[in-house]
């Protein structure tokens, strides 16, 4: 262990090892934790955790598995977290969001409640109850200052709501990370209505708050101090499907440019996370556009690249989550990183105020979309939870461009992403401005539903199933009920069907 960072004198007297704090962890308890997709979560309480859970309930077999706790995060965390809490089923609730494998499958199981929610609202809500109580807090920082300052790690996420409303706060203070991290967070609180006020950014580089997070210290029970670096994220190199979702998308902007509809340097970026939106980034940066701004949720290895590079000039996020190889450049280049990123609480990042005003341009991934632009984003044929809704929600509805976008196929071909009737609805055809695959964009704004489908059809569905779309929507023009936005009703989820007896759609 490096030398301490923790410098104020009587938060030092609550050091203790990762075993001794998560005994303070009740069966029952609701703990919300530090994280922010795979970066900034607390890594050795939530193990020991694990360890005190499998050990309570094999002790008491005959009782079944009745030591859980409510996890309450910023986003998706990693398997030092998730990983290990949902393998021994010690999850009783999740939310607002979750990509872990084990979260994922004791969800579907029914073994655990799961909460999906917009990334903005999450704070409110547990701030006005809807979730309960929290009993206590977990939170990572690089280090505590002699005045009692905590230095966040490498996401904000929910942290300030989650040590305001905690009973009991538990710190892990991480000298696996940077310290040069100090300075880059810009940390900012927003009161309850009816006491209000607008959020004062009109700018992606604005600052309004504090680089620090702030904690009564009389809640402070455990100060834990680890030595843990955050895991990289894996990235593949953009496939061809990738580089031409990224072709039409990077066209698409630049019409958008030549009719006098946005900026030469377009407006402030919103990505999703995954490699096709690293694919939209590199062709960005490949691009004719400069001085470009992001405000955004997580910065990923493109955005970094194009910060290296000049074009991006500045980045507002809630976390980073980076490859091996972007990592260890950010931090042997943090002090200049520091200059040009900067990291919020997730309810600022996620604002549908700020996406409003600043007239973010919004990109995110899908699993499939319907002919008339409903989009899922979150279900497996309808019951089956992938990850959940994001931030996607957050500024879908409110940015100036809507984007989403997907490979055309799934499961080797056997699926396509382009259906008559979406299996679940998270984002309705009044918030998806364009739709784009591998084969095409379709540009939606100003077209009723029919006008619509006809586009879908054309331009992203892959060709193979092309006529059996066409076919489906002459024959409900012919036979529904109706003609603003035609259905067979009884043969709309007809292609999941299929899906769920192992055939193609």
């Amino acid at each position: 262990m490096s030398e301490s960072r923790i410098h104020n004198a009587a938060l030092r007297g609550k050091i203790m090892s990762a075993d001794e704090a998560a005994a303070l962890i009740n069966p029952g308890d609701n703990v919300g934790m530090s994280g922010f997709t795979g970066s900034g979560h607390p890594k050795e309480v939530p193990q020991a955790l694990a360890r005190r859970i499998a050990a309570a309930n094999l002790a008491n077999p005959e009782r079944g598995e009745n030591f859980k706790v409510g996890i309450w995060t910023g986003a998706s965390t990693a398997p030092e977290l998730d990983g290990v809490l949902f393998k021994v089923n010690g999850g009783s609730m999740r939310l607002p969001y979750q990509s872990d494998p084990e979260c994922r499958n004791r969800i579907n199981a029914g073994d655990t409640w799961y909460t999906d929610a917009h990334l903005s609202h999450s704070a409110q809500n547990a701030a006005w109850g809807h979730y309960g109580k929290l009993d206590a807090a977990l939170i990572e920082i690089v280090a505590i200052l002699e005045d009692g300052r905590l230095v966040p790690s490498t996401s904000v996420g929910n942290n300030v709501t989650w040590l305001a409303l905690a009973e009991r706060v538990i710190l892990e203070v991480n000298a696996g990370l940077n310290a040069r991290l100090e300075g880059m967070h810009d940390i900012y609180s927003i009161a309850l209505p009816p006491h209000r006020k607008p959020i004062p950014i009109t700018r992606a580089d604005e600052r309004i708050g504090e680089p620090y997070l702030r904690v009564d210290p009389k809640k402070v029970v455990a100060v834990v101090e680890t030595d843990c670096p955050d895991r990289d994220t894996k990235f593949s190199d953009p496939d061809e499907n990738s580089r031409r979702i990224a072709g039409h998308i990077l066209d698409f902007l630049q019409y958008e440019v030549k009719k006098g509809r946005i900026p030469a340097n377009l407006l402030p970026l919103q990505s999703g996370v995954g490699n096709v939106a690293n694919a939209v980034m590199a062709g960005l940066n490949d691009g004719p556009y400069e001085n470009l701004t992001a405000y955004t949720e997580v910065l990923q290895d493109g955005m970094l690249d194009m910060i290296r590079s000049g074009k991006l000039v500045y980045a507002s996020a809630t976390a980073v989550s980076f490859s091996k190889d972007a990592l260890l450049d950010f931090n042997a280049n943090l002090d200049t990183y520091r200059q040009r990123i900067i990291l919020r609480p997730q309810e600022i990042s996620n604002h549908p105020e700020i996406a409003r005003r600043l007239g973010v341009i919004s990109m995110n991934g899908m699993l499939e979309a319907d002919i008339y632009g409903n989009v899922n984003s979150t279900h497996v044929l309808g019951s089956k939870m992938m990850n959940g809704i994001g931030g996607s929600g957050d500024f879908a509805r409110n940015a100036y461009l809507s984007i989403f976008m997907t490979p055309s196929l799934a499961k080797n071909g056997a699926l396509s992403c382009i259906v008559p009737m979406v299996s679940h609805v998270d984002h309705t055809e009044h918030d998806v401005q364009v739709l784009v695959t591998e084969h095409g964009l379709a540009d939606l704004r100003g077209l009723a539903p029919r006008q619509r489908a006809r586009r879908v059809i054309e331009k992203c569905a892959d060709p193979r199933f092309r006529p059996a779309l066409a076919d489906y929507l002459a024959r409900a023009e012919k036979n529904a009920n109706g003609l603003q936005t035609p259905h067979l009703l009884g043969e709309a989820y007809d292609w999941h069907l299929r899906a769920l007896r192992g055939e193609s759609m």
